[in-house]
């Protein structure tokens, strides 16, 4: 690539998930420089962080997978939904298979980056104080990187253990015996508590909303069915790219409203059997648009909850009468028995909303009504989706202005991948993508192709900077703004839309549709990627 000032790399991708290692191996089979960093001992992403008893995916095989043929062909789940040490060993496979490892620098954190005006080069500085240059820098962090853990007073005091299950211990904890507190009970905490059950002396769940969790139905694979099922891969994952969450199918095209009650019962009732995130992704057309149309879906998940749940007092707060929010505007967790665990002695629920935590004491969790003795205390309290880890890698764009400061009026984004003055800059997997909307290999897949696209588009064309234009940035963000506003998204308090984490500007954080983004980011391609203006050395102020 023609340069004013040569870099060390014409790209640096900063994260090694399903994002960064696709990207890593397209833009080496495109003839990059590329080098891929990662504060992470090893690949994987989130399963490399997420690894508490129980942490395992809620994409079955093999949606949840890549779709190269070099790399599923040789390999072999154990599980419809793997756990996360398998997830770790496919990381490696894939890895070893697209001979990936001399272009990673594994245990490497991203102090800052800069971006340098006059040379149009990024500026990263590791950890440890080495500095790097590159033209194209592609953070592909993911939206759930940075955990949030809430402000509560005394935790500095408490004397027993302590940590979020996103930052879980790689040596593990032991759970024998212990008095566990989870605070959260979003997916982490359903899989920890499921876990902790078996094992803890007591075990205390402090619940602000009820999870509505939806049956897994975890299977054991072998084998000898997936060598037979094969010869339909190819066909699932380019189906995948069609529907609306990357999965394999999307929701039905007639209302809820329109069918009757056994036509809907009956549909509902093979969703619910069939278990995964089924009964949120292949429901009825309007289930997240039509209050009345949810509300049946809602009803029926209640019923189903609270046929499982003796105590009436007990299922009305894990199952209330009304719903907390309407049903899948929050991404429900897949469980495991986890409404069956209320029924043992040594597990117990406060209602954090009748109930709140007033401090945390050297042995105990206080709340408005008394002590809950713990000598461990597991933070299931989610993350800053879509902006947290970006915001932490401490990147400075044109002028000194850093990606904080950009957002600190909401988060806006061109296509869910550049930030008008941030040259060269484009993530994957971020705010206002389908990204938290959808299967993440698909999305990882779909962003990752049109990334290298515009790349060799730069590099045929003689550009070697680029940057969103923010108008194009101002009407996507808007946009997907209007597009939430139809939906019943902003009816949830959720990470969805900002609302978990104090400060945080309330909105729709994540795109509606793998397929409809597809289509315009085409169309966008098609069209000399309008919406960006690109320059050449000689040239940089002049726009396509």
């Amino acid at each position: 690539m023609t340069t004013q000032t040569s870099p060390d790399y014409d790209a640096v991708i900063v994260g090694a998930g399903f994002s960064g290692i696709y990207l890593l191996h397209k833009l080496r089979d495109a003839g990059f420089n590329v080098l891929l960093v990662d504060a992470a001992a090893d690949p994987g992403g989130i399963w490399h962080w997420n690894c508490y008893p129980g942490a395992r995916v809620d994409s079955q095989i093999p949606l949840y997978e890549f779709s190269m043929p070099e790399v599923w062909q040789p390999w072999t789940w154990s599980e419809r939904f793997p756990g996360w040490e398998e997830l770790r060993a496919y990381f490696r496979h894939v890895c070893d298979t697209l001979n990936l490892w001399p272009l990673m620098r594994m245990g490497s954190r991203v102090e800052c980056a800069d971006f340098d005006a006059g040379a149009g080069l990024w500026h990263i500085q590791l950890e440890g104080g080495q500095t790097i240059s590159t033209r194209f820098l592609l953070p592909a962090l993911g939206f759930a990187s940075k955990p949030y853990v809430p402000d509560i007073p005394g935790i500095e005091d408490f004397e027993g253990e302590w940590c979020h299950t996103a930052r879980w211990p790689q040596e593990g904890i032991d759970l024998d015996g212990r008095k566990v507190a989870v605070i959260g009970t979003g997916a982490s905490g359903v899989q920890v508590a499921q876990e902790a059950a078996k094992r803890a002396a007591t075990l205390t769940l402090f619940q602000r909303t009820p999870i509505l969790a939806l049956p897994m139905r975890q299977e054991r694979l072998t084998r000898e069915d997936q060598e037979r099922e094969k010869h339909s891969y190819p066909a699932l994952f380019e189906q995948r790219r069609q529907t609306s969450g990357g999965f394999e199918s999307q929701s039905l095209e007639v209302s809820a409203l329109e069918v009757d009650e056994i036509e809907r019962n009956a549909h509902f009732e093979d969703l619910w059997q069939r278990g995964g995130l089924r009964f949120w992704y292949h429901n009825f057309a309007d289930l997240l648009t039509n209050r009345a149309a949810n509300r049946h879906a809602y009803d029926f998940w209640r019923d189903k909850v609270r046929a499982r749940i003796a105590d009436p007092d007990l299922a009305e707060k894990l199952a209330p009468s009304e719903p907390p929010h309407p049903f899948g505007t929050k991404r429900p967790s897949l469980e495991k028995g986890y409404y069956e665990i209320f029924a043992q002695d040594n597990v117990a629920l406060v209602d954090l909303k009748a109930n709140p935590i007033t401090r945390v004491g050297p042995h105990a969790i206080t709340t408005a009504d008394g002590e809950v003795e713990c000598d461990l205390i597991v933070f299931a309290t989610g993350f800053d989706a879509g902006r947290g880890g970006l915001i932490d890698m401490n990147i400075t764009g044109r002028g000194g202005l850093s990606l904080s400061q950009a957002w600190y009026n909401g988060l806006r984004a061109y296509l869910g991948m550049a930030v008008s003055g941030f040259p060269n800059m484009l993530f994957a997997y971020g705010p206002l993508s389908p990204s938290g909307f959808s299967n993440g290999p698909t999305s990882a897949e779909m962003q990752g192709d049109w990334i290298c696209d515009f790349m060799v588009w730069l590099r045929n064309n003689g550009y070697d900077l680029f940057d969103a234009d923010p108008q194009a940035e101002a009407d996507w963000t808007e946009m997907v703004a209007q597009v939430g506003a139809m939906t019943l998204f902003p009816e949830a308090d959720s990470w969805y839309m900002g609302a978990n984490i104090p400060g945080k500007k309330r909105q729709l954080i994540n795109f509606p549709s793998v397929s409809t983004y597809a289509a315009i980011c085409g169309d966008v391609a098609r069209d000399a990627y309008r919406g960006f203006a690109a320059s050449t050395p000689a040239n940089k102020d002049s726009a396509t």
